[in-house]
C-alpha cells in the first residue's frame, strides 16, 4: 500500500467513526429519542457483554489439564470484583490480568 492510499484509507476510517459517532445527535437534536433507540440504550450493554463472555470461554477445554481452571478462576475474579467495587473497568483488567498470568504459569 503506498503512503497516499494509507493517508485516503485513515482519513475514511476517521470519517466513519466520526460519522457514525455525531449522527445520532444531529438526527435527534431537541427532540426525544424514540421507543426503540432507548431499548437499544438499556439492552445492548448486556447483549454485547453477554457475547463477549461466550465468545471468551467458547475454546475452553475441561477435558485436559489445566481443565480450565484459568478460565474459571479469571472469571469468577471478574465476577467477584465487579460485585465488591462495581466498577467495569477494574473487573475487567482484573480478571484479565489474573488470567494473563495463570497461562503465562507465573503462578
Amino acid at each position: 500500500m503506498t503512503p497516499g492510499q494509507r493517508a485516503i484509507t485513515i482519513g475514511l476510517c476517521i470519517l466513519a467513526t466520526v460519522t457514525t459517532r455525531f449522527l445520532p445527535f444531529l438526527v435527534f437534536k431537541g427532540k426525544e429519542s424514540p421507543g426503540f433507540v432507548k431499548y437499544l440504550g438499556k439492552a445492548l450493554p448486556a447483549a454485547v457483554f453477554g457475547m463477549l463472555v461466550v465468545y471468551s470461554l467458547k475454546d475452553t477445554s475441561v477435558t485436559i489439564r489445566p481443565y480450565g481452571l484459568p478460565e474459571a478462576l479469571a472469571l469468577g475474579a471478574t465476577v467477584g470484583l465487579h460485585l465488591w467495587k462495581r466498577q467495569m473497568l477494574l473487573s475487567i483488567a482484573g480478571g484479565t490480568a489474573l488470567y494473563m498470568l495463570l497461562v503465562q504459569g507465573v503462578f
